[in-house]
């Protein structure tokens, strides 16, 4: 059955709209954080300025959108790589996770080390973060870690740890790049099994009295 209008045009709209998004990651993995302006992102697809504040109210808005991508992206990388072992699996999180930044590291800062002022219109940041793709796969092989025995605790609570060691150790790697931290990706890695072991020697509580639901 052809299109009608109404499906024409919001199907158009999700194209420009991903269009826009491309550009903006490749904006940003050139110029970093400080080229991406609407002017900039305009100039690149062929748009008046105009155009695009009608996907995007503000620079807020295209970094948000930027992260939800990049964290789509990240969740498919990480599930090309499954595996039998639990702890296997987990670690593999944390490798596409170095990968990704170490590889982008422009876009890591944009994303990752950019402090957003305020949510996404109509939602809340619990709600962005608990529909976070990337979040999502770590904690669900960090279930199938305390299932299998592996570890102990709250899946959220060990899952939190471990990207906070994952981006602080990416953190560095970006923002000090002439320490001497030898190869970057073996750091990381003895970086994740330092984490893991100590995790494996305890049982994680909870962050707060009352986790999120899941």
């Amino acid at each position: 059955m052809p299109l009608s209008v109404q499906t024409r045009r919001e199907k158009q709209k999700a194209e420009l709209r991903a269009e826009l998004v491309a550009a903006a990651h490749k904006l940003v993995q050139e110029e970093g954080y400080e080229g991406l302006t609407i002017r900039k992102l305009a100039k690149r697809v062929g748009y008046a300025p105009m155009s695009v504040y009608s996907y995007f109210a503000d620079k807020q808005d295209i970094l948000f959108a930027l992260a939800e991508d990049a964290f789509e992206t990240l969740a498919r990388r990480i599930e090309e790589h499954p595996s039998d072992d639990p702890i296997e699996a987990l670690q593999a999180v944390m490798t596409e996770y170095a990968a990704f930044g170490l590889g982008n590291p422009n876009e890591y800062r944009t994303v990752f080390m950019t402090e957003k002022t305020r949510p996404p219109e109509g939602k809340t940041f619990v709600e962005v973060h608990e529909s976070n793709p990337a979040m999502k796969v770590l904690i669900s092989r960090v279930e199938a870690c305390v299932a299998a025995g592996k570890l102990k605790g709250d899946p959220r609570a060990i899952a939190t740890t471990l990207w906070a060691v994952g981006h602080g150790t990416i953190s560095l790697l970006i923002t000090f790049p002439f320490y001497p931290f030898g190869d970057p990706q073996a750091f990381v890695k003895r970086m994740c099994d330092f984490a893991l072991a100590g995790l494996m020697t305890q049982d994680m509580p909870p962050l707060t009295e009352t986790p999120p639901n899941r």
